[in-house]
């Protein structure tokens, strides 16, 4: 019998990358998703006897989900600045209620559970590269502590549940990451930069641009969530890719790869925006035999085709 999957936030950016994977491992899956950061076009050709979606919010019990479920997958949540700061309760109930929904989900159906977190646990980190024990320097009262918090708390409930309960649980600690499917006006900077390239308007850079991200590209990234949830690792596992680049410098190859005459402006640096961002991945490389793969520069040329065929060329 084919193994089951459910993915709270299947029909997000990752979430619907992610439920590719699980098929082409030959596993059914359910994709739950309530569509306010999702998109149902991600998931639409997928739709058949191997994948079933089911339009529902994950704050709300999972009483409703039948059958055996061998892997429960919690993805659901805003992600990224503009969606998170404009939705703040509801990002905060996600890492919360929907967590302790899906988490009792997994144990009445004795399913290996994986939580999504975040590199944004590290907060503003003053240790560099970040390792998994480091325990992070993040606002608690500041703009950007509803999705922070609300991903601490989220791991703090896996392993409460892991402890406590026995469950067999996983905790990804995600760093950014692009690719096909990004929502083009979901804020984040490489689509920020690609669609305002492709458009010929100028390009934002927040602050001088020195500030620090590491890009990892969404197929590395999917094959690190699945080496880790077969694996036996409990503990928090970082994946991301760590090559550093400012972002200034992003700016500036994307604008090269588009081929736009844009200028870059630069706008006011936002609250609690992190100087710095890189993953240590020792635990990944020695854990799951995991690196990532697809360098910067492809990657960008991957995620601008895709948006090119999207918007017209």
């Amino acid at each position: 019998m084919a193994k089951r999957a459910l993915i709270t936030g299947g029909a997000g950016f990752i979430g619907s990358h992610l439920s590719r994977r699980l098929m082409a491992e030959g596993m059914e899956v359910v994709a739950v998703d309530n569509l306010i950061t999702g998109a149902r076009r991600n998931i639409e050709e997928l739709i058949g006897p191997q994948f079933v979606f089911e339009e529902r919010d994950a704050r709300d019990p999972m009483d409703w989900v039948e059958g055996p479920l061998d892997y429960v997958l919690h993805f659901a949540s805003p992600a990224s600045p503009p969606d998170y700061l404009k939705h703040p309760i509801f990002t905060l109930q996600t890492g919360s209620i929907a967590t302790h929904n899906a988490l009792e989900l997994a144990h009445r159906k004795n399913a290996v559970f994986l939580l999504a977190s975040t590199s944004e646990v590290y907060g503003d980190p003053e240790s560099h590269p970040q390792k998994e024990d480091y325990w992070g320097n993040v606002n608690p009262v500041g703009p950007r502590s509803c999705y922070d918090e609300a991903k601490r708390y989220a791991e703090a409930a896996v392993m409460a549940a892991h402890r406590s309960l026995g469950m067999d649980t996983r905790i990804v600690r995600i760093f950014n990451t692009y690719g096909p499917l990004m929502r083009p006006e979901d804020g984040r900077a490489v689509t920020n930069f690609l669609t305002q390239a492709k458009a010929g308007r100028n390009v934002t850079v927040y602050g001088d641009g020195s500030q620090t991200r590491s890009f990892c590209y969404v197929s590395d990234l999917v094959e690190g969530i699945v080496r880790l949830l077969f694996s036996k690792e409990i503990m928090p596992v970082n994946l991301g890719n760590p090559n550093e680049i400012s972002i200034l410098k992003l700016a500036q190859m994307v604008i090269e790869h588009v081929g736009s005459k844009s200028q870059i402006s630069f706008l006011q640096l936002p609250e609690d925006d992190p100087k710095k961002r890189r993953p240590d991945i020792t635990r990944a490389r020695e854990v799951l035999g995991w690196t990532p793969k697809v360098s910067l520069e492809e990657g960008l040329i991957l995620t601008l085709d895709y948006y090119l065929s999207i918007m017209g060329k």
